[in-house]
This record gives C-alpha cells, sequence and structure tokens, in this order.
C-alpha cells in the first residue's frame, strides 16, 4: 500500500490511539509497517536551487506531494509555501521563514526546524517525530501533528492552537503529541493545549502564563521550574509529573495530583 494512501490510517492512530483503545500505541510501534526506507521517504524529487528559482520568480510556491528528502533549504523564504503531504525527512530548514506556510499530512522526521519562523503556519496532521525545533517560532499557529522525542527548546508556542479537532475523529484524535518532547524555557503563553499529550515531556522553565491544559495528559512530565499564571488545569492528567512544591495550589483541579512529585 503506498505511504499516500495510508497517511491517515497511520497518523490517525499515532495521534489518537488513547481515543480507542485502553493501551495507547506508541508513534514507533505505528510506524514499525512502513519502509522508511523507501524513495519517497528518502529521495529528492528537486534541489535547493530549483525552490529558489521558484521563489525568484515570485509565485505562490506549491510543494504539495513533493519529495524533498535531505535538502538543504536552510534560511530560505518559503512564507505561504505549501508543502501539503510533501516528505521532509532529514531536511534542513533551520532558520527559514515559513510564516503562514502548510505543513498538513507532512513527513519530516529527524528534520531540522530550528530557529524557524513558522508563525500561523498549519501543522495538522503532521509526522514530525525527532526534528529539532530549537528556538523556532509557532505563534498563533495550528499545530495538531506528532513531534514525539523531538527538541523544542525555547520554541515560541505563544497563542498557538495545539488542541484536540473534536469535530475531525474519523480516523483518530488529531492533536499535538509533545510526547517526551523537550520543551524546556519554551512560551505557552495564551496556548490552547486542551487535551494535548505532553506525557513525559520535559517542561522545566515553560510559561504557561493564561495557557489552557484542561483535559491534557502530563503523565509524568516536569514541571520544575515552569511559570503559571491564570493557567486552567482542570483535569489535566498528571499522573507522577514533577512539580515544585510551591507550585502544588495550581494543580487542584488536575487529574490524578495526589501522585504530583515535589521538589
Amino acid at each position: 500500500m503506498k505511504l499516500s494512501n495510508i497517511f491517515w490510517l497511520a497518523a490517525g492512530l499515532m495521534l489518537g490511539a488513547s481515543a480507542f483503545m485502553p493501551n495507547e500505541l506508541s508513534a514507533q510501534d505505528m510506524m514499525s509497517g512502513l519502509d522508511l526506507n523507501s524513495p519517497q521517504m528518502t529521495r529528492a524529487d528537486m534541489t535547493r536551487a530549483d525552490i529558489e528559482n521558484l521563489i525568484a520568480a515570485g509565485k505562490s510556491i506549491d510543494l504539495s506531494h513533493k519529495s524533498l528528502n535531505g535538502l538543504d533549504l536552510s534560511g530560505l523564504d518559503l512564507a505561504g509555501a505549501n508543502f501539503r503531504a510533501a516528505y521532509l525527512n532529514k531536511t534542513k530548514l533551520a532558520g527559514a521563514r515559513l510564516e503562514g506556510a502548510i505543513f498538513d499530512q507532512v513527513w519530516a522526521l529527524e528534520s531540522d526546524f530550528s530557529g524557524a519562523d513558522l508563525t500561523r503556519a498549519s501543522l495538522f496532521g503532521a509526522q514530525m517525530q525527532k526534528s529539532n525545533f530549537d528556538g523556532a517560532d509557532f505563534s498563533y499557529a495550528r499545530v495538531a501533528g506528532d513531534f514525539s522525542g523531538s527538541h523544542m527548546r525555547k520554541a515560541i508556542l505563544a497563542r498557538a492552537d495545539l488542541s484536540a479537532d473534536m469535530k475531525n475523529q474519523s480516523m483518530g484524535l488529531m492533536r499535538a503529541v509533545l510526547r517526551s518532547v523537550d520543551l524546556t524555557g519554551a512560551d505557552f503563553k495564551d496556548a490552547d493545549l486542551r487535551r494535548t499529550d505532553l506525557s513525559f515531556a520535559h517542561l522545566n522553565g515553560a510559561n504557561f502564563t493564561n495557557a489552557d491544559l484542561s483535559g491534557a495528559v502530563a503523565t509524568g512530565a516536569d514541571f520544575a521550574g515552569a511559570i503559571f499564571g491564570n493557567t486552567i488545569l482542570t483535569d489535566c492528567d498528571v499522573q507522577n509529573a514533577t512539580i515544585d512544591a510551591a507550585a502544588l495550589p495550581v494543580f487542584a483541579k488536575a487529574a490524578n495530583n495526589d501522585s504530583l512529585v515535589k521538589k
């Protein structure tokens, strides 16, 4: 079966297995049947020069369904570009301008988006495991993809929407999956994190001012040093999560708060 034909099955199960199964499956388990060494997942149909020519032409940039694996596109101005269902595995987009770009249904495993401008971008159903987003700016972006095992140190997610899409569950619960992601110093001010998966995430020093984490899953997460203010944690599952002892009152309405590990 072609990757393009099984995307929503794999994506839905990866992002929302817990909505249907008592034991949540890992993203790695769901990808075990895919051929990650296939040409579609490893080759590039274009070169950096080809894309620079598209930019120079001044037209809208449509890279949907393209295989751009392994290319170095660092620093390019690709604002508004359409990458829908493209393959960007091990691609470098460090420092690129990607404001308003569409990354829905992309495969971007082990890619480098460090310092990229992803403001107002759409990342719905994206598979971006083990990628680097250190210092990237997701302000106002729609983020409903799987970022498990990635780095997002000091990333800006202010006013971003990482919440579950309750209207689109035919193939699973689509939401931001930040499982085991390093989010040290990340900025979640005013972000919508309802039902987001933050399990085992490193959230040390992250800013959750005015953020809504109601119904989120934060089991085993490390909130030590995190900043709270008007933060909503109603029914957020914090089983075995680590917090500063002084922050205990903030978690009064969280689920399983009796198992919190206090520093």
